[in-house]
């Protein structure tokens, strides 16, 4: 038991020093990810502004402080305090005898590592995409993601307004992703985490993209606001476009629906006059029951 509390405790402290030393510019810049969110949040904020789709909505939109503080709180908070549970399974699978060689299928550590890279990319965002589905598909999961969809007006930080359990629904999943690939994640990761932030961020963005004849490879933010369409078609009633950067498997899967571009479309989800407004109210409501 004494291993796992200081194997906890280390692993809370390091995250923690770690966050600090990023906010005190102590770190690589291409590890800095604090700052990193906070350069390529302020640049999509100033298109938004330079080049708003609704014309009609507000700089400071709806809740635009609210998400702002689940970008933080997602990203570095929560970060710093599950770390430690992380830690401890990751000792658990060492002794049980699961390695990070354990699902092994592509071994891609010889090749260029631009290939690495886009291998890399595309297996992690099928992974989240197959989630995106799941938390649509099923109950106990949807209640936590509604939290995501409670979202009244789109805007960059709506893309990181969600629930702390779906940190605990993804970070398996992509781990698996990386095991695939015998454990390894290219050093040059930090290009997909930062390509990653950015096109989520511009996908919620109060602006038109679509991409061109790219917009079958690329997620983009036409589509998304149809994933946050409140009047869901009849027959697609768990959801569409599920896409997170890749627009790519909604197309392969034939869960694309684009009907018009205007933007004006209504967001949110059916019952969403009763759910909670606030952050701390948020923070419990995927634990309570539909009759509760």
């Amino acid at each position: 038991m004494e291993k796992y509390i200081s194997a906890f405790t280390n692993a809370f402290t390091e995250t923690m020093q770690w966050t600090w030393d990023s906010i005190l510019f102590q770190v690589p810049w291409y590890t800095n990810y604090f700052w990193g969110l906070i350069v390529i949040s302020v640049a999509v904020w100033i298109l938004e502004m330079v080049m708003p789709w609704r014309k009609n909505q507000s700089i400071i939109r709806k809740d635009f402080w609210l998400d702002g503080f689940y970008m933080f709180f997602n990203f570095f908070i929560f970060a710093i305090i599950i770390s430690g549970v992380y830690q401890i399974l990751g000792i658990l699978f060492n002794e049980i005898g699961v390695s990070k060689y354990a699902f092994a299928i592509i071994e891609i550590n010889h090749w260029p590592m631009w290939a690495q890279l886009l291998v890399f990319f595309v297996i992690i965002d099928f992974v989240q995409w197959f989630t995106h589905v799941l938390l649509h598909r099923y109950d106990f999961l949807w209640r936590f993601h509604q939290v995501h969809h409670s979202v009244k007006e789109m805007g960059f930080a709506a893309h990181l307004r969600y629930h702390w359990m779906e940190n605990i629904f993804y970070k398996p999943l992509k781990t698996i992703g990386v095991m695939i690939l015998g454990g390894f994640e290219p050093e040059q990761a930090y290009i997909v985490h930062f390509f990653a932030i950015t096109i989520g961020h511009l996908n919620h963005a109060n602006i038109k993209i679509t991409w061109g004849p790219l917009k079958y490879i690329f997620n983009n933010s036409v589509m998304h606001l149809y994933h946050h369409v409140k009047a869901l078609p009849k027959e697609r009633f768990h959801g569409v476009n599920f896409g997170i950067s890749l627009s790519l498997w909604d197309y392969i899967f034939k869960t694309n629906y684009i009907p018009e571009e205007s933007g004006t479309v209504e967001i949110g989800f059916p019952g969403e006059e009763t759910f909670p407004k606030g952050f701390f109210g948020q923070l419990v409501s995927g634990f309570r029951s539909k009759k509760s």
